[in-house]
């Protein structure tokens, strides 16, 4: 097994440093996608988590760092992205179990076991939409080998009755995420996530229902960032935005408004 050297490793603090951490300087790095998604996230103490493709565990242990008593699950391809995610959970104090696993191929005893809440954050390009990264993890991170629907398919079967799955996406793929959902998983809901106001949605965040039968609902956008226009160095998140990266709020009461 490869795993990372600390020299090529930074450690970085996520949510004003409620979580730390450690990501390969020039292979993926997590930005504030994975922070958003977890966000999104109604869970409550109790609960059960599981992470489809984790990495180095940035989502997952940013939701178990907001929400309390929760129990996660990681599953991730990369032996050399797993062992960081279970180095990250054990140096952030969380309860979080990582699994070494490919999607299509989970070991047995998780198959036996149901979640309340699956989430992810899929490779955003479609196989060969997108220039190959020179770093290898970097490349199975961006890059689609797994398709799309497999991981509603998968999401589907390790959910417990009326639990969530939500995960993020590219804008364009919404039409293969809900054919995803279909015959699987309803309830769907919507969140466009934009820049600024004015701008296109860039990323989505889908929650959908195991057993859920309500209409399909698409929410008014989550800006991000202030003003119509970057006019300044240094960071412009909406407060709204800024307090969910810096003080680890919620944003999973955007579905119901």
């Amino acid at each position: 097994m490869n795993l990372f050297p600390d020299s090529d490793l930074t450690l970085n603090d996520f949510m004003n440093g409620r979580v730390r951490l450690w990501q390969p300087r020039s292979g993926y790095r997590a930005g504030v996608d994975p922070v958003l998604l977890a966000a999104s996230v109604p869970a409550a103490s109790g609960h059960t988590v599981l992470e489809l493709g984790c990495g180095a565990g940035a989502a997952i242990l940013c939701l178990l760092a907001r929400v309390s008593g929760l129990q996660g699950v990681g599953a991730e391809l990369q032996p050399a992205y797993a062992e960081l995610a279970r180095r990250n959970a054990a140096e952030n104090g969380a309860s979080l179990e990582v699994i070494e696993a490919d999607l299509n191929a989970l070991p047995a005893d998780l198959k036996q076991r149901q979640f309340d809440h699956v989430i992810a954050n899929p490779p955003y390009y479609r196989a060969g939409a997108h220039s190959p990264a020179t770093d290898k993890g970097r490349s199975v991170a961006l890059g689609e080998e797994t398709p799309l629907v497999d991981w509603f398919d998968v999401a589907a079967k390790r959910l417990a009755p009326r639990g969530y799955l939500h995960m993020i996406q590219k804008a364009d793929r919404l039409p293969d995420m809900l054919a995803g959902c279909a015959g699987r998983l309803g309830s769907v809901e919507v969140l466009p996530l934009v820049a600024r106001a004015g701008r296109a949605t860039e990323l989505v965040i889908l929650r959908a229902r195991k057993g859920g039968r309500a209409a399909f609902r698409l929410h008014s956008p989550l800006i991000l960032h202030a003003g119509d226009r970057h006019e300044k160095d240094g960071e412009s998140y909406t407060t709204q935005v800024s307090a969910v990266l810096r003080d680890g709020a919620a944003i999973c009461g955007k579905f119901n408004q």
